[in-house]
């Protein structure tokens, strides 16, 4: 399936196996970037590393036998898949022991890897998801509207719309009044035009809920459209296209996608820069690992700022779920804590569990002096 929503997430980081553990699986299947014959090779050598992982790790031999049976599943369905499919990334989440398998078609390549834990390692997932807005995308002039929906680097029609507005025509008459009357009624035939293109838009965005409007028409009809949006459309009028309603979508979706990176990357600065001055002011903030997941386990985050690709081991209490960097027994029960392979992926799941806001950036970023994670607070106990 397709990786479209958070909801997707937050439902595969809730399953939990009490007997077995869970094989998450990534691998980058651009074909745009690397040879088939590479991926292939990428494909077994991570397969190869997962079989030598088990090899060494100590659990029950029931829980071996289900995690080379999803090994080989991985295998066999990610060797079809290749031949089938040509998404720009793949991962898998598999547990044979409890029949457990769910697969996403990613827009963006992911770092291979192959992972055993408790739960499916979500956060490329979350990362993925965080790179993307949904955007409509109009582009108009006086004879037609269209509307797109962008999303995951992809785009779908959503609308169309035809004007009905005269052409300029140059008329004579007693000092111009013929010329002058023309020019109005052209003007008031477009101002009802954008006026239903504006009405369309906001029952669009009422459907579908999207985050980003981009626009692509002449200034003098942007002069005369921006007014007419609802005031909930004009705080989303991020940016403006150069695109035609004649161009080709694909046009379109190179344009939109390369505006929509440049607002991302605007974005997380600022959303840096903002923690960094709530940090020097003493503010609702917090930084580094050991405060940041101790902050979480209070409940006291609103926004998880974590750098991508930033990993570290960590411990959790089994009992109350609290995330430890290197505690070796609760601080809350004193029940000797569990390790884990990435506490940041586990912050990530954490975080979305109690509805806070994630935020991934990219590096090089400001936030490595903090130490590649930090968050905005509700409160300060």
């Amino acid at each position: 399936m397709k990786l479209v929503n958070r909801e997707q997430i937050e439902k595969l980081s809730k399953f939990k196996s009490e007997n077995f553990l869970t094989t998450s699986f990534y691998l980058d299947t651009n074909k745009s970037k690397v040879t088939k014959k590479v991926i292939t090779l990428s494909l077994k050598n991570l397969i190869n590393e997962g079989k030598s992982k088990l090899e060494k790790m100590e659990i029950s031999r029931k829980n071996k036998e289900s995690l080379s049976e999803d090994l080989d599943k991985i295998s066999v369905f990610s060797s079809q898949n290749l031949t089938t499919q040509n998404p720009a990334g793949l991962a898998i989440f598999s547990c044979q022991g409890e029949d457990f398998w769910q697969v996403f078609h990613l827009p963006n390549p992911p770092r291979n890897r192959v992972i055993f834990d408790q739960n499916p390692y979500v956060r490329p997932l979350s990362a993925a998801l965080g790179e993307h807005r949904q955007i409509c995308a109009l582009t108009l002039d006086r004879k037609k509207a269209k509307w797109y929906e962008i999303f995951m680097g992809e785009i779908s029609s959503l609308e169309s719309m035809l004007g009905d507005v005269p052409s300029k025509v140059k008329e004579g008459g007693w000092e111009g009044y013929n010329s002058k009357r023309i020019e109005r009624h052209i003007a008031t035939h477009l101002h009802d035009y954008l006026k239903k293109a504006a009405k369309k838009t906001f029952e669009l965005f009422k459907k579908n809920s999207f985050d980003w409007l981009f626009l692509g028409c002449k200034e003098e009809y942007f002069s005369v459209f921006e007014p007419l949006l609802h005031p909930y459309l004009k705080t989303r009028l991020k940016g403006r296209l150069k695109a035609k309603p004649g161009d080709p979508p694909d046009r379109i979706l190179k344009e939109s996608l390369e505006l929509e990176k440049t607002l991302k990357k605007e974005e997380e600065e600022e959303i840096v820069n903002h923690l960094i001055s709530e940090l020097e002011k003493g503010g609702l903030a917090t930084s580094g690992l050991k405060q940041t997941v101790r902050s979480l386990n209070r409940g006291e985050v609103q926004t998880l700022i974590v750098t991508r690709s930033f990993s570290k081991p960590g411990r959790i209490c089994p009992k109350c779920n609290f995330l430890f960097v290197d505690e070796p027994r609760c601080l809350f029960c004193q029940k000797r804590t569990e390790v884990l392979v990435d506490i940041v992926d586990e912050a990530v799941e954490a975080a979305m569990d109690k509805n806070c806001q994630v935020k991934h950036i990219t590096g090089p970023s400001p936030l490595r002096r903090y130490g590649n994670i930090g968050a905005f607070l509700r409160y300060k106990a």
